[in-house]
């Protein structure tokens, strides 16, 4: 008999365990695959070659996480990317960003003089919006809206504390001043207009856009894009703000870490366990049964899952009221975003930056191909209609410019998030064949453009479209944010509206992952916020 069982292995989920277990709770992760991480693994899919199968940088995960679970003592290593920005143009110019303002400076007033004076200033905002909302991200969001008494049964208590947290909210936003509006705007609108008026440099402000559509299925013209601009100066992996790093070993050394500081307050993992039925007995969740047939009792379960997979698959309908059903029917999990992985011989020689016998400042940060506004949104046309883009966007990072630990001597690993791949094809399906060749060769013709070397280099290639991210680690629609994040599925609003505090219309059934607030990205906080309530409920 255990006090919690976490359905799904993933970073949450071992972040819920190890806070639970560190308050003396009996806990059990249940992983299906046969490694723990989710989305958040090393694997070697070719001998000597150790990939980041889905995420690859780390940066927004939450310093009191690393803390707390102590993982520097489990092995876990950031390896800051200095520059961390490159964009390479096809005549002979390139932009390097990076934690140096004034190389920034320098390399921004190639384009513009303007601009170079103004991007400190733009920086210097967005940091000042983020650490008003940081602390947004590690409480539990309030509950605002008059929502109907039929919904749920709300105690004093919890009023009092949804009425501090709103207090709290609007404190944060006060300090902001004279930047309210400007703050707002970008809270709530999209990147394009907002960095056309700060920038004339299309080079610079497409660099900026491409981090502002990563997972969306949006175009950059789209209200809710510029929200993800913040993603990008918030975090404070490897020590420095809105530095984003490569963890050493790959992104699944940080989830081994977590599991093994798990495993030292004396939490049980199991893999290959998969969850086919969460128990529900007298109202109240009871345990979990196995898709083996085996059943383990618990006094509650938190499910690491998204919303769709925990209460329209592993739950039985009987248990949730109809309102709550309708509301999980409707969340968006629109997708568009697809992973490949290339094994290398060589570097990129990148023919506006040579060089690729070792490791230049061109090869470790992130590497925007195809860095124009106008390119961002004609991809994102063909996607809108249901086609695979026909030049799409690729963000390429080679983590093997730093960690030398992930490939045989002299060669890299290229690992290429990709935009915009639409996870239902108006014309058959990512499984006919030759559809997910045909993008990934498309995929490397683009980056042929400016690193002409890059095709004859291949050793290997793994491609995951989004309907392989959704059967490898039950996401569903592919969403690696399990669930869009347009602000009608942000904060209080996430999973859905009056149920934003981790707890769900079964009692002592919680959800711990991306699909409650804050969301998506490697940083902790649904998974720390969730052991919170929980443990308040005990």
């Amino acid at each position: 008999m255990y006090d919690c069982i976490i359905v799904g292995g993933g970073h949450n989920g071992l972040v819920t365990a190890a806070y639970l277990a560190r308050a003396a709770w009996k806990v059990l992760v249940l992983e299906r695959r046969p490694v723990v991480g989710g989305a958040c693994v090393t694997e070697e899919p070719w001998p000597g070659y150790k990939v980041s199968t889905a995420s690859y940088v780390v940066s927004l995960l939450l310093p009191e996480i690393e803390r707390d679970l102590r993982l520097s003592e489990f092995g876990y290593r950031v390896l800051a990317r200095n520059p961390s920005s490159f964009t390479p143009l096809e005549d002979g110019r390139s932009l390097l960003l990076g934690p140096d303002r004034e190389a920034n400076r320098r390399e921004i007033a190639k384009f513009s003089a303007r601009d170079a004076e103004a991007f400190p200033r733009y920086e210097s905002l967005l940091e000042r919006i983020a650490e008003c909302l940081e602390p947004v991200l590690s409480a539990t969001p309030p509950d605002l809206l008059p929502l109907p008494k039929t919904w749920r049964r709300i105690g004093l208590g919890k009023r009092f504390r949804d009425a501090r947290q709103g207090l709290s909210l609007w404190s944060a936003l006060k300090r902001l001043g004279p930047d309210i509006p400007e703050a707002m705007e970008i809270l709530t609108g999209a990147a394009r207009p907002i960095l056309d008026r700060w920038f004339e440099s299309d080079t610079l402000k497409a660099t900026l856009a491409t981090d502002a559509v990563i997972g969306m299925f949006q175009p950059i013209s789209a209200p809710g894009t510029a929200y993800v601009l913040l993603h990008h100066v918030m975090g404070m992996a490897g020590g420095a703000r809105g530095v984003w790093g490569y963890v050493q070993g790959g992104m699944g050394a940080l989830t081994q870490a977590m599991a093994r500081s798990a495993e030292s307050f004396g939490v049980d993992i199991r893999c290959d366990a998969a969850v086919d039925r969460i128990l529900v007995e007298n109202g109240r969740a009871a345990g979990v049964r196995l898709a083996s047939g085996e059943e383990i009792r618990s006094h509650c379960v938190a499910s690491n899952a998204d919303a769709h997979v925990t209460f329209e698959r592993l739950v039985e309908p009987q248990h949730l009221p109809d309102a709550f059903r309708a509301a999980v029917s409707r969340i968006d999990y629109s997708s568009a975003s697809a992973k490949i992985n290339l094994a290398v011989s060589e570097l990129p020689d990148f023919t506006c930056l040579p060089g690729n016998r070792e490791p230049g400042p061109q090869h470790r940060g992130t590497i925007h191909i195809g860095c124009s506004l106008d390119y961002l949104e004609r991809a994102y046309d063909d996607a809108k209609y249901g086609h695979p883009s026909q030049r799409p966007i690729v963000e390429m990072t080679i983590p093997t410019s730093v960690d030398h630990t992930l490939a045989p001597p002299g060669h890299h690993i290229l690992s290429l998030f990709v935009q915009y791949a639409p996870y239902k094809l108006a014309e058959g399906s990512w499984d006919d064949p030759g559809v997910k060749d045909a993008f990934a060769d498309r995929c490397i013709a683009e980056i042929a453009r400016y690193a002409p070397n890059v095709p004859g280099s291949i050793l290997h290639r793994q491609v995951l479209s989004p309907v392989d991210i959704e059967r490898t680690f039950s996401l569903t629609g592919g969403n690696i944010f399990q669930g869009a994040m347009p602000l009608h599925q942000l904060f209080s609003l996430r999973p859905v509206a009056g149920w934003s505090d981790y707890r769900t219309p079964i009692a002592g059934l919680y959800l711990c992952g991306s699909a409650a607030h804050p969301g998506g990205g490697v940083m902790g906080a649904c998974g720390r916020n969730a052991a919170v309530e929980m443990l308040r409920d005990s």
